[in-house]
């Protein structure tokens, strides 16, 4: 697998400006929005294999939260509750079928007491019809991109294999909103927190993907949800170089 490291700050002016700039790509037409004043869209279609055949969302919001986490919205907030005894975190699929997009949110991890995992976390992942494709993580160390392999089955859960993290090492406070973007274009991702950015490459991202999953450990919430169409930007091969030379040694 092949990957490179890029750890690049941008100007960023706010950062919850509503739209940051973008390193690799350009944003094209909108493709979904979502600032969660009420329960999001349910899903229609039928869900056909791991996440694809329907559109619209899909996540937990009973108040037993079940053997994984629930959901509440109040006041633009999309906040993922992991309650006591669930094997996993609260996580919810936007199911819509997509290849090079720019995803973005505000993120925050909650202070709450320890009534789950321990730690603060959330993520952001595109996935195919079989499994996840990348992951974006936030958790109080900073911001993780992580793809899968698609080569590599694990014969227990019989899920993808993880690939190499990236890391973006930034300490994070509980209680404070981050803006978090995540850029896909062909076999490479972006993915920028409050503008510092780092990027990796990886064949199976370019694969045709199917819904977009949010999720939350502990206690952690999402706003203003934007996912654009992701356009080439005609200076990413020298800009990415110009990153790669600077990050060495």
């Amino acid at each position: 697998m092949k990957f490179a490291l890029i750890l690049f700050t941008t100007l960023c002016l706010a950062s919850k400006a509503e739209e940051p700039a973008t390193l690799m790509t350009t944003r094209g037409k909108l493709l979904a929005s979502e600032d969660f004043v009420a329960a999001p869209a349910p899903f229609t279609g039928k869900p056909v294999g791991f996440a694809s055949g329907f559109s619209g969302w899909r996540y937990n919001s009973s108040a037993t939260g079940g053997k994984g986490g629930r959901w509440e919205i109040a006041n633009g907030e999309f906040r993922g509750i992991e309650t006591p005894g669930a094997n996993h975190p609260a996580t919810a699929s936007f199911g819509m079928t997509f290849q090079d997009v720019v995803i973005q949110c505000e993120a925050c991890l909650n202070d709450v007491p320890d009534e789950g995992r321990k730690y603060r976390s959330l993520f952001v992942k595109a996935t195919d019809a079989k499994d996840y494709v990348i992951s974006l993580s936030l958790g109080q160390g900073g911001l993780f991109l992580t793809p899968y392999d698609a080569d590599k089955i694990n014969p227990g859960t019989k899920q993808r294999e993880k690939g190499t993290t990236v890391k973006l090492l930034k300490p994070i406070k509980l209680n404070e909103w981050h803006m978090v973007v995540l850029e896909i274009h062909g076999d490479e991702v972006v993915g920028t927190l409050d503008g510092q950015s780092i990027t990796l490459s990886n064949p199976l991202i370019g694969a045709a993907k199917h819904s977009i999953m949010l999720g939350a450990g502990t206690e952690a919430s999402f706003r203003k949800l934007r996912v654009w169409e992701a356009l080439p930007k005609a200076d990413w091969k020298r800009i990415k170089a110009t990153l790669n030379a600077a990050a060495k040694p």
